[in-house]
């Protein structure tokens, strides 16, 4: 597991995870889902409940509720936002998110919530969550980050949630502490949840909802608990069925990742590196294939492995001089140049000005 949560003042990280939306080739466009069907139907549910059309709803982003029943059906971003902004307009319902987190029980997370149910501590859970957390959102990422007594539960938007961040991190955030509360039988308590927003206005729902103290305006996404509780043997724990599950939950990860094109493979690989771009060879290590197998993947797909990461890398050092967040020395390092002339050179290369001169005129 990762050893430190990414605080979202960190310069490098922030910088590169607005960069993830940056390209029609990245993951949010692939044929993959960016919320797993189950997760639309609980959403329907609660809109329901709360007196919404559910045909009229699905019918403002094209769908039909025939669709619903599918769990093959392929929600792409651009059709869970228009859904999202919708059930939150429809609804009058802010606290949306919280009140479907609410609604997430184990069955709901598939064979993820099988394997979780059936492992043996809550550091193998948050394990499993971490690797295939993708399998059920391909919006957010997690990691934990162990803090002496307390270790955090971290989550990092994979691209810009924007004015859905509040309804998708109550939910997700509201969903991850379910799971540690069942798989635990109640002894794994939440000690706080950390939001990177102002209040919505419902607080005092959220604390309630979440049982413990909830925190707005922070540097990290996610939730707290007890480090004295990650090896305690869970009651459920049943290893053979652990393994079955892990198993299939690995074989739907292959699955999902064959969907995707190698240059967005090769986007992905390079946008989850920190600071750098990793070479062909470490790229391709990664990709588990041979660099001469990449290369002629992407030779396939008409672009090659400089010209991504070169296309990454104008786009990233435009972006970041726009935004002014680091100096032009730091964009450099952040960007893998060692030395601050060579970037220099590539950025006049790439826009026929200097960075200097691209940020006094203002981006």
């Amino acid at each position: 597991m990762r050893s430190s949560c990414r605080p979202a003042a960190n310069c490098a990280r922030s910088f590169l995870d607005n960069e993830r939306s940056f390209s029609d080739n990245a993951a949010m466009t692939d044929p993959t889902s960016a919320l797993a069907v189950p997760y639309v139907r609980l959403i329907a549910e609660q809109l329901e409940q709360l007196g919404v059309s559910l045909e009229h709803w699905l019918g403002l982003s094209g769908l039909r509720v025939s669709q619903l029943v599918d769990d093959s059906f392929v929600l792409d971003l651009p059709t869970f936002r228009s859904l999202a902004l919708d059930a939150l307009r429809l609804s009058g319902e802010p606290a949306l998110g919280l009140l479907v987190g609410q609604r997430l029980g184990m069955r709901a997370h598939g064979t993820l919530g099988h394997a979780a149910m059936s492992s043996r501590t809550l550091r193998e859970v948050l394990s499993l969550i971490e690797r295939y957390i993708g399998l059920r959102i391909a919006l957010l990422e997690l990691s934990v980050a162990p803090r002496g007594p307390l270790t955090r539960v971290c989550l990092a938007e994979r691209v810009p949630l924007g004015d859905l961040r509040p309804m998708v991190l109550e939910g997700v955030v509201c969903s991850i502490s379910n799971v540690l509360r069942d798989v635990s039988t109640g002894a794994c308590e939440i000690q706080a949840v950390a939001f990177p927003f102002a209040d919505p206005g419902h607080g005092a729902l959220a604390r309630a909802l979440l049982q413990c103290p909830v925190a707005y305006d922070q540097d990290w996404i996610g939730l707290s608990l007890s480090t004295d509780v990650l090896d305690l043997p869970l009651k459920m724990s049943d290893p053979r069925a652990f393994r079955g599950a892990e198993e299939l939950c690995r074989r739907e990860l292959l699955a999902l990742e064959g969907r995707r094109s190698w240059t967005a493979r090769v986007q992905r690989v390079l946008l989850e590196t920190r600071v750098g771009f990793p070479s062909l060879e470490e790229t391709a290590r990664r990709l588990h294939v041979t660099p001469r197998t990449l290369h002629r993947r992407l030779d396939a797909e008409g672009t090659s492995f400089r010209a991504v990461l070169d296309d990454l890398r104008q786009r990233s050092a435009v972006d970041q001089l726009g935004r002014g967040d680091a100096t032009i020395d730091e964009v450099a390092y952040i960007l893998g140049y060692s030395d601050p002339a060579n970037f220099r050179r590539a950025f006049r290369r790439w826009t026929g000005t200097s960075p200097g001169r691209f940020r006094a005129d203002g981006g």
